[in-house]
């Protein structure tokens, strides 16, 4: 019986690590076989309609499959979580210590940032021929992104609009943290019941959160045609011409997302979870490709909270609570681009912001954090709020809208291993782990 369990269990691990293995090969085949096709039509209607008749809509497809679940898992899992934990003492201790983690560790992503781009100060001595062309191109798409900027103002409607008159419109509507605020909500009324009256409807959110699970597992075996789809659609479009123009600001970027990535959680996850970075980083792998290629914290949810809780050992309540949260309200990844794109784009208009101003961009960055929405290109609505604040023109967005899809990937796998840091931290000083 145990040789039987022991065989099944390395049967499960060798298919996580093919699925594991496949995505990783579409990430780099697409990425590869996009860029030769750029080189060699980068020009070519074909490769236009092959982009937006074939690869792009495939892609879509396959991100909007994982999108659609998100509203189930919140919902089930958060309020199971909520419910697990038996008592709105150990709920309010669990809620300060992950609010407090987020936004700690979110300012000090925007810190690494606003240190990495005055120290390369990329925005210096970019042409201006490149600074009216990219604004031409992308201009279109800044009016879009500055409407919805101004239909998602961070204030006192915003804070009275969290708590929904109608959940269901508001999980219609995405609007994620009016959902979380009801998923708690009736998480708590579920812990208060006596045990007799609440069992039935715990059955069935327990039986919701199964059958999603089942649902993600089949979504996942399309995952190498979904990532090589987007990844093919993005560098086939682009290739490596806006790269070598923004090469510097895409570096400086990267850099910092990479040193808060590798170090900053590394110290975090050591020094707070207790737990050797080798085995952290081994055990998210999935999660972080899934964040990488589908640029959607939402989307990499359903994948977070199941490698969280099979690989680290997470339990169900601390993913089902601390997850979901992280997911709509910890973009340290997000924060740090906002920070580094806000002066870099100073750098470029000749605005000097000293640092009063600079200080005001690290408030800004991570109070707008909150309010990004998990998916594609969400943080440049919210980043045109950032700029209009320290007196940055807002249209300098276009500058960097380009290579914005790449930036958007990174951010994004920094954006969930954040999240499953802070989830491996209330675990152990929550005494889950020994």
């Amino acid at each position: 019986m145990n040789q039987s369990n022991e065989s099944g269990s390395e049967k499960t691990s060798d298919n996580k690590r093919s699925v594991t293995t496949k995505i990783l090969i579409s990430l780099v085949t697409g990425a590869a076989v996009g860029v030769v096709c750029n080189l060699a039509w980068g020009k070519s209607n074909v490769l236009e309609s092959i982009i937006t008749y074939g690869t792009e809509p495939a892609g879509r497809m396959w991100l909007r499959m994982l999108i659609m679940i998100v509203v189930p898992l919140v919902f089930a899992s958060l309020a199971l979580g909520v419910a697990r934990l038996g008592n709105l003492k150990k709920l309010g201790r669990m809620g300060v210590k992950t609010f407090l983690y987020f936004n700690l560790v979110t300012a000090l992503s925007v810190c690494i940032g606003l240190a990495a781009v005055n120290w390369i100060r990329p925005g210096e001595g970019l042409p201006e021929y490149i600074v009216e062309g990219l604004t031409e191109r992308y201009q279109g798409d800044v009016e879009q992104r500055m409407e919805l900027a101004e239909k998602n103002v961070l204030g006192i409607n915003k804070l009275v609009n969290i708590v929904p008159y109608n959940p269901v419109r508001a999980a219609a509507d995405n609007d994620m943290l009016a959902l979380i605020f009801f998923s708690l909500v009736f998480g708590i009324a579920m812990g208060v019941l006596p045990p007799g009256k609440s069992e039935s409807m715990m059955s069935f959110l327990q039986g919701l959160n199964d059958t999603v699970a089942a649902i993600i597992d089949l979504v996942m075996k399309l995952a190498p045609f979904g990532v090589f789809c987007l990844i093919f659609s993005v560098t086939a479009r682009f290739g490596f011409d806006l790269l070598g123009k923004l090469g510097w600001f895409v570096i400086t970027v990267l850099g910092a997302l990479a040193f808060q990535q590798f170090v900053v959680y590394s110290i975090l996850v050591k020094v707070f979870a207790r737990l050797s970075p080798i085995v952290f980083f081994k055990a998210i792998k999935t999660v972080m490709i899934t964040g990488f290629s589908t640029s959607s914290s939402s989307a990499t949810l359903p994948t977070s909270i199941r490698e969280s809780e099979k690989q680290l050992g997470v339990p169900k309540e601390v993913a089902g609570f601390v997850l979901p949260l992280g997911a709509t309200m910890n973009m340290d990844g997000t924060a740090l681009f906002e920070g580094v794109t806000v002066l870099f784009i100073a750098q470029v208009f000749d605005v000097n912001l000293g640092l009063g101003a600079q200080f005001l961009v690290l408030l800004m960055a991570v109070i707008t954090s909150i309010g990004v929405a998990g998916v594609p290109g969400g943080a440049i609505p919210m980043m045109a709020l950032v700029l209009g604040t320290v007196g940055v023109p807002g249209e300098g967005i276009a500058i960097v809208m380009g290579v914005d899809r790449l930036l958007d990937m990174s951010r994004t796998a920094v954006n969930v291993s954040g999240d499953i840091s802070a989830a491996a931290f209330i675990s152990r000083s929550e005494g889950y782990w020994d």
